[in-house]
Formats: structure tokens, C-alpha cells, sequence
């Protein structure tokens, strides 16, 4: 068994996800590659390893329960989980245009797949010294940025309400695991250029990746139940 601190980043083959195990990686953690497409998680493993991270493969398909069930057969310890796996869907997200089957992918990813790949996962993070669970949602799931008038990006009914759907939910995981030392937070990358928005992000995949590494890094006397960017706390 392996006394190094172990992660699972969930959605780790590319973007902010792989720039979270890489940075875990660096210091000198062991670190879970979970993604579905084996040809990305392999190829995202090698360059990892290859930049000195002991880092290993996860077949994992957050939407199927086999899939994850399967995925903790991999460890034989979890310090720290990253819930990264997410989709915005398809377009058009217009309330009045968005197609049903748009809002319920986005939701069996960005909160379903949460719920399953944390459950599974639980046991073994329970067994853990310094369990930490980050859950990446977005500032654009702010019930009060929404309403504010600020900037919120587009008009999307699919994806900001399922980050918002994931907030609530993380804030009942916070009410249950109370009595534990398991600490779980919300992490918001900000606007990064990756895939999911085009590349239309004005920050790096590097500077995504710093709030969630701040806090699957907290010390024991740190925060839990909050909802950060790299500036702060969000408002709800």
C-alpha cells in the first residue's frame, strides 16, 4: 500500500482537470488520471509521468455507475477527490429554445456524476487522515451574480443551473459529513480557454487549476462548505 497522499481528478486527460494532477503531481502526490477516452487518459499519463508525477490511469465514466464502481478497485487509499468531469451542452441554451435532453446532460455530469463518483468513494476517503473533496462548479451557478446584474457570460439554461444544482447539492454533503474531518468545498477555475468554451477563456488551464489545488491542499484548520475563486469567497 502506498503511504504517498493519493488523488483522483476526475476529467484529468485534458484542460484544467490535467493541470490539477499536474499539480497535485508536483508535490509529490500520486495521483488518478480518471477519464473515459482511454487513448486521452493514457496519452495525458505518459506526459505526466514524463514530467516526473506518479501518475497512473482511471477508466472512468462519470455518468455510469458500473464505470465508477469499477474505478475504486484502482486504489488502495484516496486523500483527496476532485470532481472535475463537466460539460456546458449543447446549444442553443436559450430558456425558451434549449432542448430537454440538453438540460438533462448537463445535469447527469455536472451533479449526477458528482453524487455517484463521490459515494463511490466515500469508504475509502473516510479511512483517510486528511480527506478533502473539491467540487468544481463556476461562478455563473451564483444565484446572486445572476441577479445582479453583472457579467454572467450568456444566457445558458442547461449549464448555469446545473452549476447551481451542484452548489445546493454540495451544501447538503457539507450538513451530512459535519461530524467527519472530510472537508468539501467549491472551486470556480474563472473563464479558462479550454474546449468546453471554445477556447474563448481569457485565463490559462494554470490559473484555472489554482483554486481547486488550494483547496484539496488545506490544512486541517481550514475551511469546508465553501464556494471559492481565486479572488475569494462567491456569493450564493
Amino acid at each position: 500500500m502506498s503511504d504517498k497522499t493519493t488523488a483522483l481528478v476526475t476529467g484529468a486527460n485534458k484542460g484544467i482537470g490535467y493541470e490539477i494532477a499536474a499539480g497535485l503531481g508536483a508535490l509529490g502526490w500520486r495521483v488518478g488520471v480518471g477519464a473515459r477516452d482511454d487513448a486521452r487518459r493514457e496519452e495525458a499519463v505518459e506526459k505526466l509521468q514524463a514530467a516526473g508525477v506518479d501518475a497512473f490511469g482511471v477508466p472512468l465514466d462519470v455518468t455510469d455507475d458500473a464505470s465508477v464502481t469499477a474505478a475504486t478497485a484502482s486504489f488502495d487509499r484516496l486523500d483527496v477527490l476532485v470532481n472535475n468531469a463537466g460539460i456546458t451542452g449543447d446549444r442553443p441554451q436559450e430558456p425558451t429554445q434549449v432542448s430537454i435532453d440538453t438540460m438533462r446532460a448537463a445535469v447527469e455530469v455536472n451533479v449526477y456524476g458528482v453524487v455517484r463518483v463521490t459515494n463511490a468513494f466515500l469508504p475509502l476517503l473516510r479511512r483517510s487522515a486528511h480527506p478533502r473533496i473539491v467540487n468544481v462548479s463556476s461562478g455563473v451557478g451564483s444565484l446572486t451574480r445572476q441577479t445582479s446584474g453583472g457579467e454572467t457570460g450568456p444566457i445558458s439554461a442547461a449549464y448555469s443551473p446545473s452549476k447551481t444544482f451542484l452548489n445546493a447539492v454540495t451544501v447538503q454533503y457539507v450538513k451530512e459529513l459535519a461530524d467527519t474531518n472530510i472537508k468539501i468545498n467549491l472551486a470556480c477555475p474563472g473563464y479558462v480557454a479550454t474546449d468546453l468554451n471554445g477556447f474563448r477563456g481569457h485565463r490559462t488551464p494554470q490559473q484555472g487549476a489554482a483554486t481547486p489545488i488550494r483547496l484539496a491542499t488545506l490544512p486541517d484548520d481550514g475551511p469546508t462548505g465553501g464556494y471559492f475563486e481565486d479572488a475569494g469567497s462567491i456569493p450564493w
